[in-house]
Order: C-alpha cells, then sequence, then structure tokens
C-alpha cells in the first residue's frame, strides 16, 4: 500500500527512522521561539515520540531584537533536550565545537528557523548533516541546501530551475499559531469578564528600552479609555522570562524619569503579586491584569483591540485575526534603541550609544515620513498599512479616542480581523515541515 501523501503524519509515521539521529535547530529571536520553534517542536515530536529516534538541540544565535533570555525560553519547550545560547553561537559556527562539547550522532539534519540561511551551510557540512531552510520571504544556497520549505509559491518560482525539485510549498508557520488559540472560558472566568465588557490588550515590549516609555504610556492610556468606555478591562501579556517586580518599575516614577516625558501617562503600584489575579493598580484605582501564562495566545485571541509596540508581537496578533494599533512614541529618541540592522548596532554601543541613536533616529524618523515605512508585520506582509500604525511624540489622550472610534465602529474591526487572517495563510506547515525533517533524517 502506497503512502497517503495527502497527510504528512501518515509520511512520517511510515517512515520515521529506527536509528538514533540528531535534529539541530538554528534560530535566534524571541519571536522565532515562539511562532516558528515551539510549532515545530511540536509537530516532530508527535512524530517521533521515541527520544531514542531523535535529539532535538537548539542552537541560537545572535539577535539585535534579542531580550536575552531566548536560551530559557526554549530550554522550556517540551520536547527540546540541549539549548545553545547566542552567545556561543560563533566559536561552535567557525569551530565545530559547542561550549558544553556536545556530542553528535553520524546522522543528522540541520534545521533553520531563523538567522542568517548561511548558517545551515556552514554548520551542515561541518557535521556531515542534511539541511533544511523553512524560507518564509526568499530561499538563498539553493545548490548547498538539501530542502526548502517554503510559504509561497513564489519562493519556488524565484529559485534558479534546476534547484526547485529541492523546494516545496509548505504554508506559513505563522498560522499555527491559531492552532493554540482556543476559545476559553476559564480565560474569561479568570479576569471576571461580562458579556458586555471588551478586552483591550497592551504589549508595551520586554526591554527597558521600549518599557520606559511602553509601560506609563500604556497605563495612561488605559485611563483616557475607561473614561470614554467604562465597560472595558485591561490586561497586559507579560514578557516570558519579565518578572512582575521587574515590570513594575516602570510604572514607579521614583524607579522610572521617563514617565514625565510623556502628557498623559500614569504610575502604578503592583497589587498581589503572588495570587491568580495580580495586577497593576492606578492612582484612580484602575486596574489592569497581568498575564503571565505563557505563550498567551488564548488570552490574545479574546481580545477586542489590542496597542502594542514593534516587534514578533504584531505577528502574533495578526496570525490570531487580533485588531491592532501599532505605537511609536517619540518623546525620549535615545530610547528608541530597536531598529533593525546597521542603525540598531550603532545606537547600542557603549558611551556613545545615545548621542548615536538621537541622531540616528532624527533621520530614520524623517526617512518614515517620507517613504511611509511599515514596522508592523501585517502591514509588511500586505505591502500596506492594514492595522494603524501612530509615530511621533503621542499622547495617551489622542490614541484613546482613536481606540475608542474603532471600538464603536464594529464593521471596521471585523474589516481589520478578517484582512489580519487573509494575509497569511492556511495552518498545518509545522506538520508538513516536520515530515520534510524527518524524511531527511531517514535518508
Amino acid at each position: 500500500m502506497g503512502l497517503d501523501q495527502t497527510n504528512p503524519a501518515a509520511i512520517v509515521a511510515e517512515t520515521a527512522p529506527s536509528f538514533p539521529g540528531d535534529i539541530l535547530i538554528l534560530s535566534n529571536g524571541p519571536g522565532e521561539i515562539s511562532t516558528w520553534v515551539r510549532p515545530v517542536v511540536r509537530s516532530l515530536r508527535e512524530h517521533l515520540p521515541d527520544p531514542s529516534q531523535a535529539r532535538i538541540s537548539v542552537v541560537l544565535s545572535p539577535c539585535a531584537n534579542a531580550s536575552g533570555r531566548e536560551a530559557e525560553m526554549a530550554r522550556q519547550l517540551p520536547g527540546v533536550d540541549r539549548v545553545q545560547g547566542p552567545e556561543h553561537f560563533f566559536p561552535f559556527l567557525l569551530a565545530g565545537k559547542t561550549a558544553e562539547r556536545w556530542d553528535w550522532h553520524p546522522r543528522g539534519v540541520v534545521l533553520f528557523l531563523g538567522g542568517d540561511q548561511i548558517y545551515p551551510v556552514v554548520i551542515g557540512r561541518r557535521l556531515g548533516y542534511r539541511t533544511v531552510i523553512y524560507a518564509e520571504w526568499d530561499a538563498r544556497w539553493h545548490r548547498w541546501i538539501d530542502r526548502f520549505g517554503c510559504m509561497t509559491a513564489n519562493i519556488v518560482e524565484a529559485a534558479p530551475s534546476e534547484f526547485r525539485d529541492k523546494c516545496e510549498v509548505i504554508g506559513d508557520l505563522m498560522a499555527d499559531v491559531r492552532g493554540d488559540a482556543v476559545s476559553n472560558q476559564a480565560v474569561s472566568d479568570r479576569l471576571s469578564l461580562t458579556p458586555d465588557d471588551d478586552l483591550i490588550g497592551f504589549m508595551p515590549g520586554s526591554k527597558k528600552n521600549k518599557l520606559s516609555m511602553g509601560l506609563p504610556f500604556a497605563l495612561g492610556t488605559a485611563e483616557a479609555i475607561h473614561q470614554l468606555r467604562p465597560n472595558t478591562q485591561f490586561v497586559i501579556p507579560v514578557a516570558p522570562m519579565l518578572s512582575l517586580e521587574a515590570l513594575a518599575q516602570f510604572a514607579d516614577a521614583a524607579q522610572n524619569p521617563d514617565i514625565r516625558l510623556i502628557e498623559g501617562a500614569t504610575t502604578a503600584e503592583l497589587v498581589e503579586p503572588n495570587s491568580p489575579r495580580p495586577r497593576l493598580r492606578t492612582p484612580s484605582g484602575l486596574e489592569v491584569l497581568l498575564w503571565q501564562a505563557s505563550p498567551a495566545y488564548d488570552l490574545m485571541s479574546q481580545l477586542r483591540f489590542c496597542l502594542t509596540t514593534v516587534g514578533a508581537n504584531t505577528a502574533e496578533l495578526g496570525s490570531l485575526g487580533v485588531p491592532m494599533m501599532v505605537l511609536l512614541p517619540t518623546q525620549k529618541l535615545e530610547a528608541m534603541k530597536a531598529w533593525d540592522g546597521i542603525p540598531g548596532l550603532l545606537a547600542n554601543l557603549p558611551l556613545v550609544g545615545d548621542s548615536l541613536t538621537r541622531t540616528i533616529n532624527r533621520l530614520v524618523l524623517r526617512q518614515i515620513y517620507k517613504e511611509g515605512k511599515l514596522f508592523a508585520w501585517p502591514n509588511i506582509w500586505a505591502k500596506r498599512e492594514i492595522v494603524p500604525e501612530r509615530i511621533g511624540p503621542l499622547k495617551p489622550a489622542e490614541v484613546a479616542a482613536q481606540v475608542v472610534g474603532y471600538l464603536e465602529n464594529p464593521p471596521a474591526l471585523a474589516a481589520m480581523r478578517q484582512e489580519l487572517r487573509a494575509v497569511r495563510g492556511e495552518a498545518g506547515a509545522a506538520s508538513k515541515l516536520a515530515a520534510m525533517v524527518v524524511e531527511e533524517l531517514r535518508s
């Protein structure tokens, strides 16, 4: 009987290797770990549940948007056996030795899930392993890579004709985030929501450079929204590995002098951090709930609207179809050290970093206004503005009025949600990519 070619799980079940092998996943940033590595590891373990069949290792490369907690995030993923942090990456790339002198099975697969596509070429050759790349936007090094799992057919068509047989359209890994989002009554119960409540989310970031401005801005916006629309509740999905105490410091004027830079920003105190419902309470008595479970897709899928900074969170929200507004307040230019590429590297240089950041960001902002640069991932995917982006010396009251305008226009919210879902694709890519990896492991 032939294999069911339409069912990746069936293919893997019949072709799973009987010998031990290594699957080495190369990744880098927090978004890749949450939205790519997590579903792929889960699919690999569904197809290869016996640890003797395959050992899964994660090696992280440096990332300009990293929080410093990526290695711990990867260690917490069920099914991952070993993790090496980005600080040890280049010695491993150049010399082939991990910091802990890992051993390797004779057969294995290097799977690229973030970073630079040259890395699997070098590491795969050094280990003598097959190589698989997940190609979201483009595929490179066709001659030296064994297989490409491509998000769209455009990537396959762009490949040289002699290498197209290495490429397969598997869909959007990010769309598999939807599989983790379940409308859960327990979420509503925990948040004490009623059917008339609007649940508004805030995602101000995970690093100091974003939180020092983002958290007090979010709290001020929450108060302004509540004054206009009292039937609202607010929640912050707390970034993984960020403690509540560390988060609360950015809402304390004694510890965060940047609060004074934002007209309408608000302070808050941490209330009942060890209870099932920890929260931040503003001087007026408004409470913003803190959600620590990660990934928070069950919570995020129930948000009526979300205010977020730039980053991988815009991709997660977009894949879940959550209407959002992306905020980049510019009151403190030297705090904006999250630019990609060379500007980000220059801005984070010691000693001269802040002065360079101010200069760089003035130039970048001028270029943004001139060219209409997009920052939210759904807008980048669509090459147009699906979700609103607000950049400049923003004020919480003005943002609150815009949010309420959306909340009072259900057709506009529905259209945004529909466009967000349409811009990506169908789920199932993780299972197809896992099937591809196992096929190569068996080769």
